[in-house]
């Protein structure tokens, strides 16, 4: 795809985008700034991202002031992806020369700080003094109505008016110069920084940097955006508690102004992928210029994929994994497409390692798990393509008898070609992952067309049916999202005593169900007042010891009650739906039982047993981590758990199942340390201090600047907001009960402690003294000796059944003992037989067996037992004078009220009418004297 080539300008200094980077930062910490480091593609504790796909996300609770933090300035560089929902820059990856699915953001903030005037003249002295920029080559936009913003930038910066335009109606629907990071939260209006590219980016013309294609010569570069509103579901806007600042540079977009390149795959960020890709295909200049759009995605998508692994998300077919395999098996189609059919993104992540790791030294430290998913991955996708393949062909072989031609083009066919239905199309699509340009590209290599309009109503309807829920699910969350916002913001956080009282008094600040708030409410008799739908009514106190659910852990379960001591409300689950993990809202979940009155002082009461059993499985999974990590490796880090009061559930990367020594280590090693009933800590510390210390901390939760961390002593120390009981000791027991794949290159431990891994012990000795009593063993001690005895006995029974000895069933003759029942007709000779044999396979045997020991030509058994069988068999000599096994079977199933048949050499039947048994000889002797007496 030609991009025009922007002249150099000896002015702008060439700087790599790495020291673009350390530039940015060092300019706003000197101006106050604190550096806040990336945090990770995985939004904490927002239920409304899919990922983190702006620089503002982190940020979220402070710009709304949900959340306070010690500096009001910050500067930071985070990585983004931008895949799904408003912000989706997917189908524009590799077309357009500045989207990405990947990218990074450089961005300055205040919270209540400073506003639009610092914000505007550090961001023109940072683009013109810092980065060398001319200030004639830069311009820039403001909102419609923002009067202050377009007046700094004419009065005060001097902006001439052709570099300087108004745009957006964002009440009316335009949001041009209107930033939102969703459908709801915080907002405001916008300044973007443009740059000049130049004349031959417009024929010469000059234009005003619009949002279109219109004039493509001015490239967006920076966006001031200037947080004042918090957006509600019905576009409403109220004033923030402290208006804020929120700016964004991408670095790439930055890099390709400052290194002067045609775009942003040109910066020095891609260049080094683009150099390994034509190393593995042996590609020169002229060719990567010529299949430029593949190099391009596989190189985008090879920095997506690396950073997503490295954020543990694993590819699977579900959520953030599924985006995560779409984004691989892109990559991996246009590998094929350049002609590469063997694995190559492991060579490309290591690329991209070798280029961010200094900014992201945890890619580094987690090389080999990254590199060991995406080849897994890969290699997996490569196996489907090749079995998708397969079935496509079976589809087209019959529809065309052209023979195949490599490289025939489906624009090249003809009208009247064969058309492959949109419906197969789509199945090979939805259930192989068959992606859809390379069925329409097979197709044509036999000369078939794919019905690509009915393909797109297949893919519509199915995105239609997830959509409608989705749509309707993200707006019931917004509409309580809102609710619970505005009560924290009356009400205030709810305060947790949950660390250190089961039991506490709490005044009711509000009462909803059906996401109404009430002043008071009342239970009809025993009515459980919920929706239909299922959900319950809640009751929010301004303090609580019940523990709200979070970092894996269940919320508590107990009792609310009233001044007389009578149970108001039964709390069934207790959730924090706003704020954050130290200042937020916590619900109560259940059923009322009472009245509730808004303000009344009711008494929380958490079930103190099921908060016992949790708080040792979750220090018991503290101990099982650690174990596991020094068991198997410090990869094996925590990727996912469940804490509640049964059980515990830990996930964790690795790429096989735990062996049984490995196992057995683990649990030893947890005992061990739950034996030394060594002490379990807590202290508060500052997040970055916790990290220099060791502190494990999970990739997936949000942490302030402040954590509380867990230690238990000399072995153990995690950011946890959990409780915990005071020593390893009480743990008391630990066992584990299972260990599974949940994922490609996931495991899952399911493990107990306390009174559920003794009751578990328990029942395991119980089913082995069962099992010894039935196996007829001493004891358990001596169940081994007797299974193996037993297998002896049975491995005996079946080889002497095979051989056709009395093993074969009580009754059974040896075949030399049936000698005098053989009759000879015509010279055929024959016997009939109804033994209890105790299989068919053990009846075949056994024929097979008498044939040789008294060279009869037709053989004919029937198995005597409830359900009836018949085998005949007949050689040559006895097909030649007119037998047949096949009738003889007919004859014989009929007075066993069955069916059956077969060829003349060898046939098989089966009844229900055991009364019939010998009825059935008869009739299969009477068969064979008739067939053989009309040969004699």
């Amino acid at each position: 795809m030609p991009t025009p080539s922007p002249e150099r300008d000896p002015r702008i200094p060439w700087l790599p985008a790495a020291e673009i980077r350390s530039r940015f930062l060092e300019y706003f910490a000197e101006r106050g700034h604190t550096i806040v480091p990336s945090s990770s593609l995985v939004p904490a504790g927002d239920a409304t991202l899919l990922f983190v796909n702006s620089g503002m996300v982190p940020f979220k609770d402070a710009l709304t002031g949900a959340e306070k933090r010690s500096y009001t300035r910050a500067v930071n560089f985070q990585r983004c992806l931008r895949v799904a929902g408003k912000h989706n820059d997917f189908e524009e990856v590799g077309r357009s020369p500045s989207h990405h699915t990947l990218f990074e953001m450089l961005g300055n903030w205040s919270f209540g700080d400073y506003f639009k005037r610092e914000a505007i003249h550090w961001a023109w002295d940072f683009m013109t003094k810092e980065l060398g920029i001319p200030p004639e080559r830069l311009a820039a936009t403001t909102y419609s109505t923002d009067d202050v913003a377009y007046d700094i930038w004419k009065d005060e910066i001097g902006l001439p008016p052709e570099r300087l335009v108004r745009w957006g109606d964002f009440p009316n629907g335009d949001e041009k110069n209107w930033w939102r990071m969703a459908d709801i939260g915080p907002s405001g209006p916008c300044s973007e920084i443009h740059f000049d590219r130049g004349p031959q980016f417009s024929e010469g013309d000059f234009c005003v940097p619009d949002h279109s294609e219109v004039c493509p010569r001015w490239l967006e570069v920076w966006n001031l955006v200037f947080m004042e509103f918090e957006l509600h579901p019905d576009r409403s806007l109220t004033p923030l508690p402290a208006p804020g600042i929120d700016t964004g540079m991408g670095l790439e977009r930055i890099a390709s102004v400052v290194q002067q390149v045609p775009s942003n795959y040109d910066t020095d960020l891609f260049s080094s992928i683009h150099a390994r890709m034509r190393e593995l295909l042996g590609h020169d200049p002229e060719a990567f210029e010529d299949q430029r759009f593949s190099y391009q995605v596989i190189a985008d998508h090879s920095r997506a994929i690396t950073f997503l692994v490295g954020d543990g998300v694993l590819p699977s077919n579900e959520g953030r994994g599924y985006v995560c395999r779409r984004i691989l098996r892109r990559a991996v189609r246009h590998g094929r497409l350049l002609g590469r059919t063997e694995p190559f993104l492991a060579e490309t992540a290591k690329v991209v390692i070798d280029t961010m790791a200094e900014a992201f030294p945890h890619l580094r430290e987690q090389e080999p798990q990254i590199l060991a998913a995406i080849s897994r991955e890969e290699r997996q996708f490569i196996r489907t393509l090749e079995a998708g393949t397969d079935l496509l062909e079976e589809a087209l072989i019959p529809l065309t008898s052209n023979d195949r031609t490599i490289g025939q083009l489906a624009e090249a066919l003809p009208a009247d070609a064969p058309v492959l239905s949109g419906e197969v199309a789509f199945k090979l699509h939805d259930t192989y992952g068959f992606p859809i340009d390379l069925t329409v590209e097979l197709a044509a290599e036999y000369g078939v067309r794919v019905d690509r309009p009915g393909f797109d109503v297949a893919l519509a309807e199915q995105r239609e049916r997830s959509r409608s829920g989705r749509k309707a699910e993200l707006r019931a969350h917004a509409e309580m999202s809102s609710l619970y916002q505005g009560l924290l913001g009356r009400a205030g956080a709810t305060e947790f005593l949950g660390y250190v009282t089961t039991t506490a008094e709490g005044k009711v600040v509000a009462i909803i169900r059906d996401g109404i708030e009430y002043d008071e409410l009342t239970a009809k008799g025993d009515e459980e007042l919920r929706t239909p739908a299922g959900a319950a009514a809640e009751i929010v106190l301004d303090r609580t010891p019940f523990y709200p659910e979070g970092g894996g852990q269940v919320g508590d379960r107990g009792i609310l009650r009233g001044a007389a001591g009578t149970v108001i409300f039964e709390v069934e689950d207790s959730q924090r739906v706003a704020g954050t993990q130290t200042a937020g809202l916590v619900v109560h979940r259940g059923t009322l039982r009472g009245h509730a009155r808004v303000g009344d002082t009711l008494t929380a009461e958490v079930f103190p047993e099921q908060r016992g059993h949790t708080m040792r499985n979750h220090t018991g999974t503290h101990l099982l981590h650690r174990a596991l990590r020094n068991v198997v490796g410090e990869h094996a880090k925590q990727a996912g758990s469940l804490v509640s009061p049964d059980y515990l559930r830990f996930d964790f990367p690795f790429d096989r199942a735990l062996t049984t020594d490995e196992k057995r280590a683990i649990e030893d090693e947890v005992r061990r340390i739950v034996r030394e009933d060594r002490p379990v800590t807590v202290e508060f510390l500052p997040l970055a201090e916790a990290i220099d210390r060791g502190a494990d901390a999970l990739f997936d939760e949000k942490y302030g600047e402040t954590v509380r961390t867990v230690r238990v002593q000399d072995y153990s120390f995690e950011l946890c907001g959990g409780t915990h009981c005071r020593a390893s000791g009480q743990v008391g027991s630990f066992v584990i009960t299972g260990e599974r794949s949940i994922g490609s290159g996931m495991r899952r431990i399911e493990a107990l402690t306390g009174a559920g891994a003794d009751a578990h012990l328990r029942g395991r000795s119980d089913a082995l003294e069962r099992a010894a009593n039935l196996a007829g063993a001493t004891n358990v001690d001596a169940l081994p000796e007797r299974i193996a005895a037993l297998q002896e006995e049975l491995r005996e029974a079946r080889r002497k059944a095979k051989a056709g000895g009395g093993a074969a069933g009580a009754g059974v003759p040896r075949p030399g003992d049936v000698r005098q029942q053989v009759e000879t007709l015509g010279g055929i000779s024959f016997v009939t037989l109804a033994v209890p044999f105790e299989s068919s396979d053990a009846m075949k045997a056994y024929a097979k067996d008498l044939r040789a020991a008294l060279g009869a030509n037709i053989v004919a058994l029937v198995l005597d037992g409830d359900e009836p069988q018949v085998f005949v068999t007949a050689d040559e000599a006895a097909v030649a004078k007119g037998v047949s096994a096949g009738e003889l079977v007919k004859l014989a199933v009929g007075p066993l009220a069955g069916k059956g048949g077969g060829r003349p050499e060898m046939a098989q039947g089966r009844g229900t009418r055991r009364a019939g048994v010998q009825e059935a000889i008869d009739a299969i002797r009477a068969g064979a004297r008739e067939a053989l007496a009309g040969q004699a």
